[in-house]
């Protein structure tokens, strides 16, 4: 018998407390100083009390090498099996202009072809989608640049996205700059609106310098009357903040504006954080950024300061905030990036991606849908083989079933494969995630 491969085990942050968790097993506890030493013993090789040894043994604590390699096979499978059947988010992006001119935009350095959207290759894109995808559940995103820009013929394009979507019986996301929608709002309600994926960056003198229009112009309170409309219009909204060192302080007044008016009570109306980070080319102040740890972090002590944050954003902290919420574990993460599995990305041009993060770049295109279908299979199998089985950074690490070895595309950009770890502080997160929820 022996301490098993996938416990992940430290001291819960501002506590005296420990916590042990084992993804594959699907057990977790949180253990007292004095079961904490006995731990830390069996670590070392010191022999514990038999009692502790029969409990640690039936959570997947204390384990027979064999039995847990078979358990891990047998899991593994199970998620293959499961990730065939899952849903598949496909993006389409109509065209990469924009009217904002946003100070960490990551797209900015794409030189799109200038050309528009066809009825033909809209046509082909659909054509594809029931061929390709014929068996699988599916929805399509809409994705830019900015894709409900205020033109007669962009109205023309998005609605006739909507209509196809709806002969094929389709649900649509949307994700936009929030500018617009007003003037888009009775185009959107004939779609099968699934949500509208809307950033907003902070209150009003937050916002207004880091996401402009082109000339200069603030955008909040047209982003913000947006919004009420989409919801009193029934329209899921899934609000987006994207935070760095610049406008994390901000969190509190934005959650207060957000609480203050009705959103946070309306079970249309959800939210997510996004980090700024260096996706693609580096940010012209990189010292603004956030590491991932340190990110949530500093929202944890946010929340301790400010508990009403809560009421507009929970943080996952890997997986305790699913513990807290469904008292279990989530199923082992073999694989956290959808790229080529249950997430594909199209553009305008014919043109197939992996995924939101390669979109537009053309040399990680993937192959055409028009004029011509045509498959980079070699690549594609490189992207369709990654998880933590087949990533060598990944397979003795024991925070593997919690981490799913990170972003494909930022693995690239960092190491030059696609097939190397993008590794997340699975550790890290769950002390502060204990702490959070678990007092």
């Amino acid at each position: 018998m022996i301490y098993s491969k996938h416990n992940i085990f430290s001291r819960i942050k501002d506590s005296d407390n420990y916590f042990i968790v084992n993804v594959l097993s699907g057990n977790a506890d949180i253990l007292s100083p004095e079961e904490a030493k006995d731990i830390q013993n069996l670590k070392q090789g010191v022999e514990i009390k038999t009692e502790l040894l029969k409990i640690m043994a039936e959570k997947g604590y204390w384990v027979d090498e064999a039995e847990e390699s078979r358990l891990f096979r047998m899991k593994y499978l199970d998620f293959i099996d499961s990730r065939e059947k899952d849903e598949v988010q496909i993006f389409f992006v109509p065209h990469y202009a924009c009217n904002f001119a946003c100070s960490y935009c990551y797209q900015d350095e794409y030189t799109p072809p200038h050309q528009p959207l066809t009825v033909v290759v809209t046509d082909a894109f659909f054509n594809y989608v029931a061929t390709e995808f014929k068996d699988r559940k599916k929805y399509i995103t809409i994705f830019g640049g900015e894709p409900l820009l205020n033109s007669p013929g962009q109205k023309v394009i998005i609605q006739n996205i909507l209509d196809k979507a709806n002969e094929n019986n389709l649900d649509v996301a949307v994700v936009t700059n929030g500018y617009y929608l007003e003037e888009y709002v009775d185009i959107l309600k004939s779609g099968r609106i699934r949500e509208i994926q809307i950033t907003l960056d902070g209150t009003q003198n937050v916002h207004d310098k880091r996401r402009i229009l082109k000339d200069g112009s603030g955008t909040f309170n047209k982003i913000t009357n947006g919004i009420d409309l989409c919801l009193t219009s029934q329209l899921p909204v899934n609000l987006r903040m994207v935070i760095d060192r610049e406008n994390i302080d901000n969190l509190p007044d934005m959650a207060l504006l957000a609480i203050n008016k009705g959103w946070t009570g309306n079970p249309l109306f959800k939210t997510q954080i996004g980090r700024n980070y260096e996706l693609h080319h580096c940010q012209a102040k990189a010292d603004k950024l956030f590491s991932r740890i340190s990110l949530y972090e500093k929202i944890y002590e946010l929340i301790l300061e400010y508990p009403f944050i809560a009421d507009f954003y929970k943080p996952a902290y890997s997986v305790s905030k699913f513990l807290w919420e469904k008292g279990e574990l989530p199923e082992p993460l073999f694989d956290s990036c959808p790229a080529c599995k249950t997430e594909w990305a199209f553009d305008y041009t014919g043109t197939i991606y992996s995924c939101t993060a390669t979109v537009g770049k053309s040399n990680e295109a993937l192959g055409t849908f028009y004029p011509e279908i045509s498959r980079k299979d070699d690549l594609i199998k490189k992207w369709e083989g990654r998880d933590v089985v087949s990533i060598p950074g990944c397979t003795g690490c024991n925070l593997s079933l919690a981490c799913g070895g990170g972003c494909g595309s930022v693995a690239k950009n960092q190491q030059g494969t696609v097939c190397s770890p993008d590794c997340r502080p699975v550790k890290e997160l769950l002390e502060i995630g204990f702490a959070a929820y678990f007092k």
